[in-house]
């Protein structure tokens, strides 16, 4: 649940923190060859003085603000901020903050800034310029939710800052419900990602596949449109769902399999986002070492990001109907643990040979992908995975590796991405490495030797994409789904990365 109230309201009775926006354009040149640091500061902040208009300041109090941010030197880039105390006057603290160019990112940076600097205020007031976008609102509230996300099981005092007032431009009466709507798209973005941190962030003892299930199960409880299914481990085997049941079998907590659908009223175009659901990673048999399985709470994400995304998408009622799988199991030793040589046969019929048990999460997914090709016949495939490590080697910990056979589903997943600010870049699906996957007793083998593991694995899951080969994506985000440390309005632990880019994928598809 989010903590931060966001709302829209006047300027009137300003006090304690009020935050002015300050653009990084403006005309900073003068008849003079040096221009006096007050000459320049009055062409670049005349917005702000407009704004400031707004909060009943004298010129006196005007020129004091002209004074100070000529004397910080205040670009106005993105995420930039100086504070001016005014004790014994109203408001008593000013905070300007810059947009930069104005771009929807931007505006994110600096909501992200301002979550954290102001993290101490009970109440901060954004003054909002006068060409002011529902995008660049969507931007400053997706900023200021996601930065001030924070993740607790024990006690911990509650974060000071409670309400955000966001003052819109004077006399915007026509233009108000569109920056509203721009402020609701942050906040169904906002839900649907920290629901995603929230279980990617749940310790393991707890996490277990039925948790998590019926975690998302009181998520879509009640939502018109929104069903849910899950298999327990009779009916998968029933179904033969056998990788998914042998990947869980070494664990006393036994696998689902969740389907969330949205399925609204005259929807044309039908879409599958999978991801994968391990609930807790030890490599299995083939055991990951200590610095390895720390994290490994973490290898849900993907099926973390694909319920977020298709949450998001009944909140917002999007004319697209969306369906998303997540095999859940928790890779484990115990003495029904499968092992290297065993022969898995896939929901389907296509039998996998077990060459590394810690690569699990290909399984699961086979199994899923095969199902959705063959009942749901989807116009299009989405699978995210925390797949492997040779992704964050390849791209590091902030990009996603995108493998795919249409340019067209490429582009617009790497377009959505870059306008919801996370990142991704596309790898190559070389044909001539397939039959490095040849087995000799089975269809596949389910690792190699050979290298190349992010792509191996793409190659792998290829297998299972049936008809719709040209019609499918794969995101590994094994490295992007958790963060070291804060960075914008991503917070340390997990990011939740998957959300944001699916729901921008799936408003420009519907």
């Amino acid at each position: 649940m989010l903590l931060l109230d966001i709302r829209f309201a006047t300027a009137r009775n300003a006090s304690g923190a009020v935050a002015v926006v300050v653009p990084a354009g403006g005309d900073t040149t003068s008849a003079s060859d040096d221009p006096s640091s007050a000459q320049l500061a009055a062409a670049r902040f005349a917005a702000v003085r407009l704004s400031l208009g707004r909060l009943k300041l004298g010129p006196a109090d005007l020129d004091d603000v002209t004074a100070f941010l000529a004397d910080v030197e205040h670009s106005g880039s993105a995420g930039t901020m100086h504070k001016l105390p005014r004790p014994g006057r109203r408001p008593d603290r000013l905070l300007f903050i810059g947009v930069g160019a104005g771009e929807e990112a931007d505006w994110r940076a600096a909501g992200a800034k301002l979550a954290k600097s102001a993290s101490s205020e009970p109440t901060l007031m954004v003054v909002l310029p006068d060409d002011v976008t529902p995008a660049a609102v969507r931007g400053l509230g997706e900023g200021l939710w996601l930065a001030s996300y924070r993740f607790r099981l024990g006690a911990d005092d509650p974060p000071a800052l409670r309400r955000i007032v966001l003052v819109p431009p004077s006399g915007a009466v026509a233009a108000s419900a569109d920056l509203a709507a721009g402020l609701a798209l942050a906040k169904a973005v906002a839900e649907s990602t920290v629901l995603a941190r929230d279980l990617t962030n749940m310790p393991s003892d707890e996490k277990t596949p039925a948790w998590f299930a019926k975690r998302v199960e009181k998520a879509a409880a009640g939502v018109p449109g929104l069903t849910t299914t899950v298999r327990d481990p009779k009916a998968l085997a029933e179904e033969g769902f056998n990788a998914i049941l042998a990947v869980g079998g070494g664990s006393t907590r036994g696998p689902r399999l969740l389907e969330l659908s949205w399925r609204p009223r005259g929807a044309r175009r039908h879409v599958v986002l999978i991801g994968k659901g391990i609930t807790f990673d030890t490599g299995g048999i083939c055991v990951k070492p200590l610095s390895g399985m720390k994290l490994m709470r973490k290898d849900m994400a993907g099926a973390a990001a694909v319920i977020g995304a298709t949450l998001a998408a009944a909140a917002l009622r999007l004319p697209l109907r969306v369906t998303a799988i997540a095999p859940l199991a928790e890779n484990a030793l115990g003495a029904d643990s499968f092992r290297p040589g065993d022969v898995v046969r896939h929901y389907g019929g296509t039998t996998s040979e077990i060459y590394n048990t810690d690569a699990e999460g290909r399984l699961v997914l086979g199994d899923a992908m095969a199902y959705a090709v063959r009942r749901l016949r989807p116009d299009a495939i989405i699978d995210l995975a925390t797949l492997t490590g040779a992704q964050g080697v390849a791209l590091g910990k902030r990009t996603a590796a995108l493998y795919s056979h249409s340019d067209t589903l490429a582009t617009s997943l790497a377009e959505a991405a870059a306008t919801a600010g996370e990142s991704m870049w596309r790898m190559p699906l070389h044909d001539d490495y397939a039959d490095a996957l040849d087995s000799d007793v089975a269809d596949l083998v389910n690792s190699t030797d050979i290298g190349a593991g992010s792509l191996m694995a793409a190659l792998y899951l290829r297998e299972f994409t049936g008809g719709l080969r040209d019609q499918w994506a794969h995101l590994d985000m094994s490295s992007s789904a958790w963060a070291d440390s804060a960075d914008g309005e991503l917070t340390k632990g997990a990011t939740g990365w998957g959300v944001r880019t699916l729901l921008r994928w799936l408003e420009a598809t519907a």
